[in-house]
C-alpha cells in the first residue's frame, strides 16, 4: 500500500505508477533476502514496497519531511530512514555495512548530481539501477563522434559497465513528465576501463576538452590553463592531433593524453 501525498514540483516528484516497469528494475537489481538497499526518494512507495519484500536492509533518503514522516513510522530494523536532501547527506556515515545496492527513481531534479556522489562513492556500491530523463541516459551511454557524447560519457564509462534496462514513458508516473526516461543499470568495474594515475586530474582534462564543444583541443586546453608550447609537446609525444575535437577521443585517448600533460598541469 502506498502513501497518499500531493507531487511537490520542487523536489522534482513524479511518483512512478507502473508495475511493469517496477518489476524491470526489480529483476536487474537483482535482489536478495541478504542484500542491502539504498533507494533516494521513495515517494508513495511503489518500488519501496517490493525493495522490502524482498531485501532484509533498506535505506531511505527522503527530502520531502511529509514523506519522511510516514516513512519513520515504519522504521523497523529492516527500513531506515534518512531525513534530508541525498546531495548533502553523508553518504560513507550513514552506509556502515557495504556493499549497497542503489535503487532508485531518481528525482529529476537532482538526477545529474546523484551521478557524481555515486562516482565519488562507488567503493561502497555493487551495482546501481537507477532512472534518468533519456537525455541523460543517452549521453551516458554515447559513443565518440556522436552528438550526446560527452564528459558525462567518457567519466561513467571510464568507472561503469553501463545498460539499459527499461525505457519509460511519460504515462508510467503521477503526474506525467513532458519527457520519456530511462533505466540504466551500472556495475562499477573491478579495474577502470583504461589506467589512470590521477583520477581528479583526469578528470579536469576531460571537462576541459568538452568545457566548448565546438572548439579543437588546442583552445579548450588553452582555455584550461596549459601553455601553447606544452600542447604541442604533448602532442608530438601522445600522436593525439591537438586539431581534433575533445568529442572524437575514446576513454584510452583521454587515459593517454592526460598521462602526459599531468607534469605540467597549470595551478587549479
Amino acid at each position: 500500500m502506498t502513501v497518499d501525498h500531493r507531487p511537490r514540483k520542487r523536489f522534482g516528484q513524479n511518483f512512478l505508477r507502473d508495475h511493469r516497469i517496477i518489476e524491470a528494475i526489480l529483476t536487474a537489481a537483482d535482489l536478495h533476502p541478504a542484500d542491502a538497499v539504498l533507494e533516494i526518494g521513495p515517494g508513495q512507495g511503489a518500488l519501496t514496497e517490493r525493495l522490502l519484500e524482498r531485501v532484509d536492509r533498506l535505506q531511505l533518503m527522503e527530502i520531502d519531511r511529509d514523506l519522511a514522516a510516514y516513512w519513520q513510522q515504519r522504521a523497523t530494523d529492516q527500513l531506515q530512514v534518512h531525513v534530508g536532501d541525498a546531495l548533502r547527506l553523508d553518504w560513507p556515515a550513514l552506509l556502515t555495512r557495504p556493499p549497497y545496492k542503489l535503487v532508485a527513481n531518481l528525482p529529476y531534479n537532482i538526477s545529474s548530481q546523484v551521478l557524481f556522489k555515486m562516482l565519488a562513492h562507488r567503493q561502497l556500491f555493487s551495482c546501481f539501477v537507477l532512472m534518468f530523463q533519456k537525455e541523460v541516459a543517452d549521453r551516458l551511454r554515447a559513443a565518440p563522434a556522436t552528438a550526446a557524447y560527452g564528459a558525462l560519457s567518457v567519466l561513467f564509462q571510464q568507472a561503469f559497465a553501463i545498460r539499459s534496462v527499461v525505457q519509460v514513458p511519460p504515462s508510467a508516473f503521477i503526474p506525467a513528465p513532458k519527457v520519456w526516461s530511462e533505466v540504466l543499470h551500472f556495475t562499477p568495474w573491478a579495474q577502470p576501463q583504461v589506467v589512470v594515475a590521477d583520477e581528479v586530474f583526469f578528470h579536469r582534462v576531460v571537462k576541459a576538452a568538452f568545457a566548448q564543444r565546438r572548439k579543437t583541443l588546442r583552445n579548450c586546453l588553452q582555455a584550461a590553463g596549459f601553455a601553447p608550447a606544452v600542447i604541442d609537446r604533448v602532442a608530438n609525444e601522445t600522436g593525439i592531433d591537438a586539431q581534433r575535437r575533445g568529442e572524437t577521443l575514446n576513454l584510452s585517448e583521454f587515459a593517454v593524453l592526460s598521462q602526459a600533460l599531468a607534469p605540467y598541469a597549470p595551478a587549479s
